[in-house]
């Protein structure tokens, strides 16, 4: 057959990588757009004619491409169209188009071939070049065995064998590792080649092969050399092999057939589909879905396959010709579609998919790659040249199925110039392990002659960068929020699925579609402590006309914004919601804006709203609002005085607490009439509750007592000046302040006489008796213009005219008592005679005085006027009353001096019994005079005094005299008896006539 010989192969320069890895998604991928199609535009044009060359060896139909090229592109565009608008299901897988130095390889030359192992790619091409790639698309070696396509590829489990078959005859089996190669001619073009399991730690460095010559080689090394074993022939070409642990199954034209290589037997044919089409154009593919289990797919039909051991009985124990091992057909279906590739589906969904679109784990799938044949396919034996045409492809499909053909999903795969590609021109390959950086499990290779395309399950992101794309971003905000750590710190680049980046996309899209409500609602979620874009969000409102929205998401702590942001929303309500102003005023912290720049827009507004500048009325809606604002404001500034007016006109109750909390006496000395008439207002609602009874309300005003009692920050003078409008307000005052101290307000003296006289008449004869600052003659012609007779005769006693004032109150009055009163007041003989002379013709009168004799009338007197035959009413009583009041004052003064001899009598003889009694005086008693022990040597003279005070005579002024002359006789004197010492106390009682000099010292407090 063919001599095998080691060979070096050539190893071609390897080109710069100048693209880093692309990320580019598929039309129908987790980012569906049409930058791969927009990309690959140029390249299309660019490649057509470099493809149609390269296939021109293969297929002579492709000589007519170039005119089918623009037709081609225009069924190209309406396809992306209808793709576009058919895609509406999330995808179940994603699709990226490899990048790196694969780009440039492809540009030059075209994919025929792949295998896989572990993370490397031998990537087969139409002029014979072998490159050995990593999932980055990063070239690692490139070298060229054969001289024509490569048309299969396959690794040995540790990657480091490569095994080519071209259509050049030969196959050639690589070390990537080491020099070791081997080269077989085998005359024929070669479709098919599989290494044996393990290949290379096997000693046999065994493969198998086929081709055009209809023969299934298998070779394997010796002590002698290879030797060639010829497995099967005679049923057309060998289209595919592969071999798994001891088994081999190829596919030629007549069917599948599997070898056993323990038993050395055919175990199995699995015939061809009926009016299968032909295998040249639509190859065959086995896939060993495990030891035991062969997937079949040729052209649009699969079938199933499973080994199992051939079960022992008698007939079977008795035949030593049947193969170890039966298969059975365990599924076999047809799809509308044919195959290009076939695997197992491996690739693990994520749990927050749509369990609509994603299989059931528990059930088998498979992954196939669909090749979509034009309408007029089968025309060819026309004679109508048109239609003998070749016809434009569509786009190849990967599709899910079940083991019963059912179709779980399809995606469309936007492969380069797919319009030009035969079912035969794709290959699909099966990735273990770890592949991508940042991603783990399994993923899948598919090629085309211009591209390679690596399909990966889809994750979390890629489910939440569907749902932006698709405007669904309630879903994907609430996934994003899902995503642990381990997911959230994957490499690459993650700021399109952040919560930021998604919530403030969600945002601008209801901004367009006028959903202001809810983008306002989303903006904590998205903004949260960014000051930065928290601003700008609000500022995108106020443009649009939408900043009353957002106002109650703004935060004011945590993060807190730049303080034009609050002041642009104050002054939003401020025109528009001013009952909202005033509300915000309350509730933000004064902290946040510019208390200042606020009260001068609020004042503005405030002098040119329509309102009442009097305090009869209160001010207008509008303005109630702002003064509260501004009250407000002023309070959170501490300018408390400022806030005063505002909050009298507001009819705050809290005004008399706040000037004493914080001591705005100054302040209030010019709003005193506001203040007075709230203070009234105040009084009058308690009445009219029944707080308080209906006397007493004026004079427990709040507003009098606290003028009254801050006069030195309120000077009487301006509370004066602001009150003389209102006289009821100016009496409380005055009254208020004569009671604290009549020398207060003495300047308004007749100023109060007259508030008296009109106010409270009943209490102006008590003022005019306790002051004295009135002018008495204003006073009595105020009293006279009202004819306040009692008033007036109190004045003219006070001015002196006494006879004009008795005449008041007899004449005006009649009041006898009254006058009595008046009478014993001025204390004037004179006086008293003419009441006795009025009253001697009046017997009421004489009854009257009769009555109330006492000191100031001597009975006799009163008697002795009465004139004969005057009769006086209930004179006899009178007599009575008089003569027992006389008997009752003499038996009362007798008494009194009974008791007063009495207690005299007793009080001598206390004072008696005290003096005369003896006391105890010890040797240490000292001089209170001098401070000097009374006993001494000599012995001094010692006086003692009755009131028991002890002192040397020679302390005393006036004793020394006596003293000094005689000492001795004196002593000798005070021992010779009674008589003697009499006489001599009486000497030294006229020298000391102030008695005891202790008692007198400190009366005079010169001695303590």
């Amino acid at each position: 057959m063919a001599d095998a010989a080691p060979i070096d192969g050539p190893v071609l320069d390897p080109w710069q990588d100048p693209h880093p890895f692309s990320s580019d998604v598929l039309p129908n991928g987790s980012n569906p757009s049409e930058s791969v199609d927009s990309e690959n535009a140029t390249q299309e044009s660019e490649s057509g004619e470099e493809e149609s060359e390269s296939r021109e060896k293969d297929d002579d139909e492709e000589g007519e491409e170039d005119d089918m090229e623009g037709e081609g592109e225009d069924e190209e565009g309406e396809d992306e169209d209808d793709y576009e608008d058919e895609e509406e299901d999330e995808p179940t897988l994603k699709y990226e188009r490899m990048g790196g130095a694969v780009n440039d390889l492809l540009k030059k030359d075209s994919a025929s071939a792949l295998a896989v192992s572990n993370k490397l790619l031998a990537l087969g091409t139409h002029n014979g070049i072998v490159h050995i790639v990593d999932l980055t698309g990063k070239r690692i070696k490139s070298y060229k065995p054969h001289q024509a396509s490569v048309s299969d590829a396959e690794f040995d489990s540790t990657a480091d064998f490569v095994a080519t078959a071209s259509i050049d005859g030969q196959v050639v089996i690589q070390s990537l590792s080491t020099h070791e190669s081997y080269m077989f001619d085998m005359k024929r073009p070669i479709r098919t080649v599989a290494l044996e399991p393990n290949f290379a730690k096997k000693s046999t460095r065994s493969f198998v092969c086929g081709g055009m010559a209809g023969t299934l080689v298998l070779r394997e090394k010796g002590w002698l050399g290879h030797k060639e074993t010829v497995l099967h022939s005679g049923e057309g070409p060998v289209w595919h092999v592969r071999w798994r642990e001891h088994l081999i199954a190829w596919a030629n034209d007549s069917g599948v057939r599997i070898y056993d290589t323990q038993s050395q037997m055919r175990i199995t044919f699995i015939e061809r589909p009926a009016d299968s089409p032909r295998a040249d154009l639509f190859k065959c593919t086995l896939y060993w879905q495990d030891n035991t289990t062969l997937l079949i797919a040729w052209a649009d039909h699969i079938k199933i396959a499973h080994i199992r051991e051939r079960p022992l009985t008698a007939t079977a124990s008795g035949s030593s010709n049947q193969p170890p091992f039966i298969v059975e057909i365990t599924a076999a279906f047809q799809l509308d579609c044919m195959i290009s590739g076939i695997v197992s589906n491996s690739l693990s969904m994520p749990r927050s998919l749509d369990t609509s679109s994603v299989q059931d784990e528990t059930l088998p799938s498979f992954l196939i790659l669909a090749y979509q044949t034009p309408d007029t396919y089968g025309d060819e034996m026309t004679e109508d040249r048109t239609r003998q045409a070749r016809k434009t492809a569509e786009r190849p499909e990967l599709r899910i199925i079940t083991h019963t053909g059912e179709e779980l999903s399809a995606d469309a795969l936007g492969v380069t110039n797919y319009q030009a590609w035969s079912c035969n021109d794709y290959v699909m390959a099966e990735v273990d392990g770890p592949n991508l950086p940042g991603t783990s499990g399994r993923c899948h290779i598919v090629i085309s002659p211009k591209d390679i395309v690596i399909v990966r399950p889809r994750d979390r992101k890629d489910h939440i960068l569907w749902l932006v794309d698709h405007q669904r971003y309630d879903e994907a905000l609430d996934e994003v929020e899902k995503l642990d750590e381990d997911e959230c710190s994957a490499e690459g680049d993650q700021s399109e699925i952040s919560p930021i980046a998604i919530g403030e996309r969600y945002i601008r899209h209801l901004v367009a579609e006028g959903n202001f409500a809810k983008a306002a609602s989303l903006c904590p979620r998205v903004c949260s402590t960014d000051i930065e874009r928290w601003e700008s969000w609000i500022f995108v409102f106020a443009q649009s006309q939408q900043l009353q929205t957002i106002i109650p998401h703004v935060p004011t702590e945590a993060p807190q914004l730049d303080h034009l942001v609050y002041e642009m929303i104050l002054a939003h309500f401020l025109v528009h919601d001013r009952q909202s102003l005033m509300r915000t005023i309350k509730e933000w912290p004064k902290s946040i804006y510019d208390i200042s720049t606020v009260i001068v827009a609020v004042q503005a507004e405030l002098e040119r709203s329509p309102s009442s500048s009097t305090s009869k009325s209160l001010p207008a809606p509008d303005a109630v609002i702002l003064m509260e604002c501004l009250a407000e404001l002023y309070t959170a500034n501490r300018q408390y005085g400022k806030a005063l007016p505002f909050f009298l006109r507001l009819r705050r109750q809290n005004v008399f607490e706040l000037i004493r909390e914080h001591n705005l006496f100054t302040d209030v000395k010019d709003q005193v009439l506001l203040l007075i008439e709230f203070d009234q207002e105040l009084l009058e609602r308690r009445k009219q509750e029944g707080a308080e009874g209906a006397e007493g309300e004026v004079t427990s005003s709040e507003a009098i007592a606290l003028l009254v009692d801050h006069i030195h920050s309120i000077p009487i003078v301006r509370v004066v000046q602001q009150l003389r409008d209102r006289p009821f307000y100016l009496f409380l005052y005055l009254d208020a302040l004569f009671k604290k101290d009549s020398q207060l307000g003495s300047e308004f003296a007749d100023l109060q006489v007259t508030l008296f006289a009109e106010f409270a008449t009943h209490r102006l004869i008590d003022y005019l008796r306790a002051s004295t600052s009135y002018n008495l003659e204003a006073a009595y012609n105020e009293c006279k213009n009202r004819d306040l007779v009692t008033e007036m005769v109190f004045l003219l006693g006070r001015m002196g005219n006494n006879k004009k004032a008795l005449t008041l109150i007899i004449e005006r009055l009649g009041d006898v008592h009254m006058a009595i009163e008046f009478a014993k007041e001025q204390s004037d003989d004179d006086l008293w005679e003419d009441l006795l002379k009025y009253s001697e013709t009046r017997p009421t009168f004489i009854r009257g005085l009769l009555e109330n004799v006492g000191a100031e009338i001597d009975p006799i007197r009163l008697i002795r006027r009465i004139k004969n035959g005057l009769e006086i009413p209930g004179l006899k009583e009178a007599l009575i009353k008089i003569l027992h009041d006389f008997h009752l004052q003499i038996s009362l003064m007798e008494g009194c001096q009974t008791i007063l001899n009495g207690d005299s009598s007793d009080l001598a003889k206390t004072r008696s019994k005290g003096q005369n009694s003896g006391f105890f005086m010890k040797s240490r008693t000292m001089c209170v005079l001098c401070t000097q022990p009374l006993q001494r040597s000599p012995q001094d003279l010692l006086l003692l005094f009755l009131c028991h005070h002890v002192v040397h005579a020679s302390c005393v002024d006036g004793m020394t005299d006596i003293y000094n002359e005689e000492p001795s006789e004196g002593i000798n004197v005070l021992v010779s008896g009674v008589s003697a010492k009499i006489a001599f106390a009486s000497v030294i009682r006229a020298k000391i006539p102030q008695g005891c000099p202790v008692c007198y010292r400190r009366s005079e407090g010169n001695l303590m």
